[in-house]
């Protein structure tokens, strides 16, 4: 898949209009995790609306955002940084292989202490 293939599914997957973002930053300066990235927020949507994918993959950003929302919350425009960040995330660990969840490992990871809503989100996000 050539960049351009690329830069759209990651568009596409991430469900948000990266051109609506007008780089005002609230949604980094609302972040938890700001201090922590080299990336920040606003910059995933604005280097995926550059097509700058590479960077994004090797960003240590990726694995610092808690996905707690708050940069989408903060959003003047409905832009969702969180979610480039996911699709990002899911273009780097699926073809890595290694994070895979079949049905039949389910049963085994369900106890009292794990919420199903984390099973359920896992099976989602890694069973493809």
């Amino acid at each position: 898949m050539d960049n351009t293939e690329l830069t759209n599914r990651l568009k596409e997957l991430s469900g948000t209009n990266v051109r609506q973002c007008m780089k005002c930053g609230k949604c980094s300066g609302r972040c938890p995790m700001f201090d922590k990235m080299d990336v920040k927020p606003h910059q995933f949507v604005s280097y995926l609306a550059d097509g700058k994918i590479e960077k994004l993959q090797n960003s240590k950003s990726l694995w610092y955002c808690l996905s707690c929302m708050e940069c989408v919350e903060r959003c003047p425009r409905g832009v969702a940084p969180a979610a480039v960040i996911e699709a990002i995330r899911e273009s780097v660990v699926r073809p890595q292989g290694g994070n895979r969840l079949q049905p039949e490992e389910v049963p085994a990871l369900l106890n009292d202490e794990v919420p199903q809503q984390l099973i359920v989100g896992a099976y989602r996000k890694y069973n493809h």
